[in-house]
């Protein structure tokens, strides 16, 4: 038996290593007198874990995505499926992937010693995890320039000027149709709607040109910001400017990140907690302004419709969008959970983390529609005709709304400072998680040159996000989230459900919780099994068939991709998650067993080092792994193997 697992722990040998203490604390600055484990480090208080968990989860997504799905699908009633998917789904997935960083102190790629046949799920997490980084990153740089671009009055997207660029398709209002009318001679004449007014004249049916029109801030963003080309084939040249916001932002995470979570952890007290003082600023100036309401009642009002719930595609909305707001699957949850002390209770952090998330999306929708509200009032429009979503959203259409105030610039300034705030905290995390992950693998070699490490990969990241602040940038981050942000980790989501319920055994891992949390009854299980075998695992399943099966090219608004750039994606997401299949046929060869099936069950049997990391946790369950004879409790199909 040991020398079986002997074999299949060979990924781990550089894992779990210990070092004097005396050397530990010379080398080791980001370990501090008061750390229990004194290789690895450990968060200084539950606040800084409970803040960078918060601002890991909550990001641009709750601010722009979320009030949009809600619009869309139904208002108030929208939120009867987002809260049976958070309870579903999005907590027991949350409680499950903290709590497995938290009892082996490791990464989420070292801690699948748990079942050794599936590290590569945890290596599809630090890839999706990557991609996101680095794209997200680009969308920081954007919030960074539009920061700078706010210390000046009027605002530049205020209106259309010609410093910038603007051209005559640029109009606050919509322009009014021609017509192509016909006169008494049989000629043609293209004449505009005073005309007409003026001669009593009607234009007759498909006698209409509608004029092109870009509105301000739409302009701006396009034809200043992002220079945009006119398709992903014509990349252009580097945007200067969004090159070097991207380098500040670059610097700004490396140096937080500097120390590790001994940095980051004094960081997110200003950064997960000043975009909530903003929140509460812009929903106070909203609720006073004009035409408010109008907005509010479109969001989550009067106006909610509760025949949508009979939409197949409402459910779907709610499950992904809660899916993906709380960050799970993407190894940043293992990797922060790493860090706590043994004892933390991480269930009660789950509850506090999820609930303080969605409560963030929901107040967000408020603040985000009261200034809609206002905008459309005042051009007498319907509030329908100035929501976007996402990007749109919080770089076009509410810009241009705040532009329209009062002190424009203060608050374009607070708005912007906010994101910025938004993205540094997910960024924090995101970044973290990498470095986590090559801590663990390599600890004897990079655990003393964490500095040049975080150099290292903070200049790869940049060089390689130098294609995202290009003239054709936006088409690569609309690209990057269409295939690798999505697909990719609810495969690894489904995959690790599978792997700690069914394999490693829901029993087993309920037992190791305990170690941890204490004892609890077995009525508070029976929800926790329910979800983690059955519940989650069949919703993400949904989730991704239904994915596939409605499946539509990537789209940037108008502009269609070639087949070349939806190929190039689906390329991204098999990079993903092809070390999936490749890891476990590695682990399965190298298993020992006379016959396939052994050799699959050898490989999915824990590590001999697996368990707590600190040899004082371990206990009469861990103490002597090797000749343990505690039951995995594994999947029925591989029993017969070992029989």
């Amino acid at each position: 038996m040991f020398k079986r697992d002997l074999a299949l722990s060979a990924f781990s040998q550089n894992d779990h290593q210990t070092y004097p203490l005396e050397d530990t604390a010379v080398t080791n600055g980001h370990v501090g007198e008061s750390d229990e484990n004194v290789e690895r480090g450990n968060w200084s208080s539950k606040t800084e874990y409970l803040l960078s968990m918060i601002g890991y989860a909550v990001g641009l997504g709750n601010v722009c995505r979320f009030p949009y799905l809600a619009y869309r699908n139904g208002g108030g009633a929208f939120l009867i499926p987002y809260t049976l998917m958070l309870a579903l789904a999005g907590i027991p997935m949350f409680f499950l992937e903290s709590s497995f960083g938290q009892f082996a102190s490791l990464g989420p790629v070292a801690v699948w010693k748990a079942v050794p046949m599936l590290q590569g799920v945890g290596i599809t997490m630090v890839l999706g995890s990557g991609f996101a980084t680095i794209s997200y990153t680009c969308i920081t740089a954007y919030s960074l320039y539009y920061l700078f671009a706010s210390f000046q009055t009027p605002l530049p997207w205020a209106d259309c000027l010609s410093w910038w660029g603007a051209d005559e398709k640029c109009s606050r209002t919509p322009k009014d149709p021609l017509c192509n009318l016909t006169l008494d001679d049989g000629y043609f004449e293209i004449v505009n709607t005073t005309w007409l007014h003026v001669n009593n004249e009607t234009c007759p049916n498909g006698s209409e040109i509608y004029v092109p029109h870009q509105g301000p801030s739409e302009q701006y963003w396009d034809k200043v910001v992002l220079r945009r080309t006119s398709s992903v084939d014509e990349t252009g040249e580097i945007v200067w400017y969004l090159a070097l916001c991207l380098l500040l932002a670059r610097l700004i995470i490396g140096a937080v990140l500097s120390k590790g979570i001994k940095s980051s952890g004094k960081v997110v007290y200003f950064t997960a907690t000043f975009p909530y003082v903003v929140l509460i600023i812009l929903l106070i100036r909203g609720l006073t302004l004009e035409g408010a309401y109008k907005g509010i009642e479109f969001y989550i009002g009067r106006q909610s419709d509760f025949s949508k719930l009979a939409d197949a595609e409402v459910w779907k909305d709610a499950a992904t969008q809660i899916f993906f707001s709380i960050a799970v699957s993407m190894g940043g949850l293992s990797a922060l959970s790493s860090y706590n002390k043994f004892h933390n209770n991480c269930y009660r952090d789950t509850i506090i983390v999820c609930v303080v998330n969605c409560a963030t999306s929901v107040f967000a929708g408020f603040v985000i529609f009261s200034v809609l509200g206002h905008m459309a009032h005042i051009q007498n429009k319907p509030v329908p005709e100035v929501v976007q979503s996402g990007i749109g959203l919080a770089f076009v259409a509410y810009p241009e709304a705040l532009a329209q105030l009062p002190w424009a610039p203060f608050w374009s300034i607070l708005f912007f400072f906010m994101l910025l705030t938004l993205g540094f905290s997910s960024q924090f995390a995101g970044f973290e998680t990498i470095i986590t992950t090559l801590l663990d693998q390599f600890p004897k070699f990079l655990r003393s040159k964490r500095l040049y490490l975080i150099t290292g990969v903070s200049f790869l990241f940049y060089l390689l996000g130098l294609l995202l602040v290009t003239q054709a940038g936006i088409y690569w981050i609309n690209l990057i989230d269409h295939f690798c942000i999505g697909w990719g980790l609810i495969v690894s989501a489904l995959l690790e459900l599978i792997g700690l319920s069914w394999i490693y055994g829901a029993n087993r891992f309920i037992k190791d919780i305990e170690m941890m949390i204490g004892k609890r009854t077995w009525l508070f299980w029976l929800w926790w099994r329910a979800c983690w075998i059955f519940i989650s695992p069949c919703l993400l399943a949904v989730i991704f068939i239904w994915s596939l099966a409605t499946f539509v090219p990537p789209t940037y608004g108008p502009v269609e991709y070639p087949v070349w750039a939806t190929a190039l994606g689906w390329c991204l997401i098999i990079f993903c998650i092809m070390w999936i299949p490749i890891v476990a046929i590695v682990r399965v060869v190298q298993a020992e067993g006379a016959t396939l099936c052994q050799k699959i069950s050898a490989a999915c049997t824990p590590a001999p080092d697996w368990g707590p990391y600190l040899e004082q946790h371990r206990g009469e369950r861990y103490g002597n792994r090797p000749d343990s004879t505690e039951a995995p409790n594994r999947v029925q199909l591989l029993a017969p193997c070992e029989m």
